[in-house]
């Protein structure tokens, strides 16, 4: 049975998980409590892939006194060995006599067998399904469970659904906490996504700068990805400058390369979205954000590829003339694409909205 005081540690572990929300990625985000009674022994988190998991550092952080004592974990102990040893082994070599798990790995080698191993040492276990632990790793869990990543959608309008006027001006709808707070999406992700009709338009870096997404000093760039069927990209965009790689995703019949870019292709006459998500999911993507046209963003919800839409609205109007948020056409009400508003806050004028459901 969970009590308030196991439901205390947990929570420290999930919130101890969030300090790698950008940089564990392949690996998925966890935190670890080892605690005997209220008393907290040792905290760990998982950092960066190939070194040390949570629970390791926790075990280091309590030392001898890891013996007897509970280890409270956001994501069930891994059971398999990788680039590291396997934590399993670790709690029992440490004399933990009791876990408490946060959710399941979903990942099919450990899925329940790190729980089993540890029962097998005679170790007490509980698992919460808290979902809280389960939210951490969205993007890592999907992609075990579909073999796709978790896709954000991010876009910026005007209150009247307008990307930009109708000579292409957009810079800028938001104001600058919105575009600040882009910069956590982006570090949070394993890829961002683009089409080449923004980088030609627009000549975007699509790169992280904010520091405060930081870790040890240093920022984890994501994979930027640009779909760009007839490989057009000109070599000189930003896009292409470091530190971070590019890939180019294109339409089978483009064949001549890129030389800032490794090329793959992905469709015959266009890109096809479904097999980029499969071959992002193959480089061990969990989570990816398009930033990205109203054709492209169309695209995504229109193909039900679209986990998440994160929407900017700026307190202005554009007018009838300007560009739409979507290129979907519909031409009745009951085909309207509707999602569930899970989220809104405030960044400075503007509003952010985050949707699900589509």
């Amino acid at each position: 049975m969970i009590t308030g005081t196991d439901q205390a540690h947990l929570t420290e572990a999930i919130e101890l998980a969030k300090e790698g929300l950008y940089t564990t990625t392949p690996n998925p985000r966890v935190g670890c409590v080892i605690a005997s009674g209220n008393q907290v022994l040792g905290r760990g988190w998982h950092q960066w892939a190939g070194q040390d998991h949570a629970e390791i550092r926790a075990l280091k952080d309590a030392g001898q006194d890891a013996a007897g004592a509970t280890a409270y974990v956001s994501l069930e102990p891994c059971s398999i060995h990788g680039r590291t040893t396997p934590c399993t082994d670790a709690l029992i070599a440490a004399g933990i006599k009791r876990v408490v798990v946060g959710a399941l790995d979903p990942d099919p080698r450990v899925n329940g067998k790190g729980l089993g191993q540890l029962k097998a040492a005679n170790i007490e276990v509980d698992l919460a399904n808290d979902e809280h632990a389960q939210a951490l790793n969205l993007g890592h869990r999907q992609r075990m469970v579909l073999a796709r990543p978790w896709v954000r959608v991010k876009m910026a309008a005007s209150l009247d659904g307008r990307t930009a006027m109708a000579s292409g001006e957009s810079q800028w709808i938001t104001g600058p906490a919105a575009r600040q707070d882009v910069q956590h999406w982006r570090a949070q992700s394993c890829a961002v996504v683009t089409g080449v009709g923004t980088v030609l338009a627009d000549d975007p870096r699509l790169n992280v700068r904010d520091h405060r997404c930081a870790c040890d000093g240093k920022l984890r760039q994501p994979l930027r990805v640009i779909l760009d069927s007839r490989l057009r990209s000109p070599a000189n965009a930003q896009v292409f400058e470091p530190p971070g790689t590019v890939v180019i995703a294109h339409a089978g019949a483009a064949t001549a390369g890129h030389p800032k870019a490794e090329c793959i292709p992905c469709g015959t006459e266009q890109v096809d979205l479904a097999q980029v998500l499969t071959r992002l999911a193959e480089r061990h993507c969990n989570e990816v954000l398009v930033e990205a046209g109203s054709a492209l963003a169309g695209a995504f919800l229109k193909e039900g590829l679209c986990d998440e839409l994160i929407l900017y609205l700026a307190p202005k109007f554009l007018g009838a003339q300007a560009r739409p948020l979507l290129e979907v056409p519909l031409d009745r009400l009951e085909q309207a694409l509707a999602g569930e508003i899970v989220e809104v806050e405030r960044f400075g004028p503007d509003l952010r909205l985050r949707l699900t459901g589509f």
